[in-house]
């Protein structure tokens, strides 16, 4: 009877314990309570009264349970996330990545935007005559000679290809091009621009005295032009030099002072010429071949020389870092290929056809101040078109507009008649100055 009694107690005893509540209520509790708890009413009085003696003596220390550290405190939170599968990631060790300090991502921001805009307004220059701003960052030193080693590297390709500085044909080109040079200083109304024009063949040199004779070609083309001619297209030459004659903006001409002019006359059936920065001029005799008349061929150099005046080649340099940056962009989001497509229908090509309209408009101008009628000019264009062969989408797949279309915007009314205005002066031999 005595054992089921005792037996009873202790049942009690356990029923009593976990109905009191959980043992564990926080992760971490005082030993005293878990051991009393545990043990229930066997604890002798003197751990008790010992448990109560260490708690007043903590409390006069300052010591406190709830600041004692414990690594599976959930208090501690040095976790900074939680992964999909419930596992918490401490913080890295050592010095933050500086674009999360918000401070320092606002220096780089302001200080990145003032280097960009310095950058910007400190290489924008206004081209001549059509007064269009445009950045460029090739300094005009180094397009010099980007250029004079270019056509080192032709003469070295075409030797024996260069006609001689006597020949009828190098002569005659030779006389048109320096009519071209010298409407260019007059234009710019320098005193001294360019040096004396040169032949670039180096087996032979011309003497300068024949460089004062006049073609016997120039003057009326016998094209007549009418305003019935105009055409209504854009109007960026007229907008562009409205803009900045009414801001004060003096067009940029440092890079064409001290030049060293050279032309090259090169055997070779290709209907081609070109103006290479720092005053170097190529003509091939497959043009010489479809234009025969003098204005025919000071119109091809006069275009060729307004590449030349614009910076072009310097300006192109510039723009395709800009789309190489662009496409790096675009790669992230679409294919290359479709990427690169439509940087090329979209931005290289039209930048291309607007330098070539840019260059036919001051090729103009200087056609008339050399003393050649410009109304031949559009039928120059139209010409070359059907001999280069112009397809309906030529404007829009080409690096050069068709010949049509570039006939049609110099035989606007407004832009012609200004070139007629000067041709006049020219002719009248009063000669236009700074008329840029």
């Amino acid at each position: 009877m005595a054992y089921c009694r005792r037996a009873k107690l202790a049942v009690n005893s356990l029923r009593h314990t976990f109905s009191s509540g959980p043992i564990f209520r926080s992760p971490i509790r005082d030993s005293s309570s878990i051991i009393s708890q545990n043990l229930g009413s066997s604890i002798p009085s003197k751990f008790s009264g010992f448990s109560s003696s260490y708690s007043s003596s903590s409390k006069r220390l300052g010591i406190s349970n709830s600041h004692c550290y414990d690594p599976f405190l959930n208090g501690s939170k040095r976790f900074y996330y939680v992964d999909r599968y419930r596992v918490q990631h401490f913080r890295r060790r050592g010095p933050q990545r500086w674009i999360q300090n918000p401070r320092n991502a606002l220096i780089v921001v302001l200080v990145g935007s003032g280097v960009l805009v310095t950058v910007y307004f400190g290489n924008l220059e206004t081209v001549p005559y059509t007064k269009r701003k445009h950045l460029v960052l090739l300094s005009k030193e180094t397009e010099k000679k980007m250029g004079e080693s270019q056509f080192e590297q032709l003469k070295a390709a075409y030797k024996g290809k260069i006609l001689p500085a006597v020949h009828p044909e190098s002569v005659r080109v030779r006389l048109i091009a320096k009519d071209i040079i010298d409407s260019l200083q007059r234009g710019l109304n320098h005193d001294q621009i360019c040096t004396e024009l040169e032949y670039g063949s180096p087996e032979s040199s011309i003497e300068h005295d024949t460089m004062t004779g006049r073609s016997p070609m120039k003057g009326d083309s016998g094209l007549n032009w009418s305003r019935e001619d105009e055409i209504l297209d854009d109007k960026w030459v007229e907008k562009s030099r409205k803009k900045n004659q009414e801001g004060g903006s003096q067009p940029t001409t440092s890079h064409l002072a001290g030049l060293n002019w050279e032309v090259v006359v090169i055997k070779e059936p290709v209907v081609n010429a070109m103006c290479l920065p720092g005053g170097k001029i190529v003509v091939f005799t497959g043009l010489l071949e479809h234009f025969r008349s003098d204005p025919e061929i000071a119109t091809i150099i006069g275009h060729e020389v307004g590449h030349a005046v614009a910076r072009h080649i310097a300006e192109t340099i510039t723009k395709n870092l800009w789309f190489a940056i662009l496409q790096l962009i675009l790669y992230q989001f679409i294919m290359p290929d479709l990427a690169n497509t439509m940087s090329a229908l979209l931005l290289r090509l039209p930048f291309s056809r607007r330098m070539e309209l840019e260059a036919d408009y001051i090729g103009l101008l200087l056609l008339a101040s050399a003393g050649y009628d410009p109304r031949v000019a559009p039928k120059v264009f139209e010409k070359l078109g059907k001999v280069a062969g112009d397809s309906a989408m030529q404007d829009y797949l080409s690096t050069h507009p068709s010949g049509r279309k570039r006939a049609q915007l110099l035989a606007q009314a407004q832009v012609m008649e200004e070139a007629l205005m000067i041709y006049r002066e020219a002719s009248a031999g009063r000669g236009v100055e700074g008329f840029l």
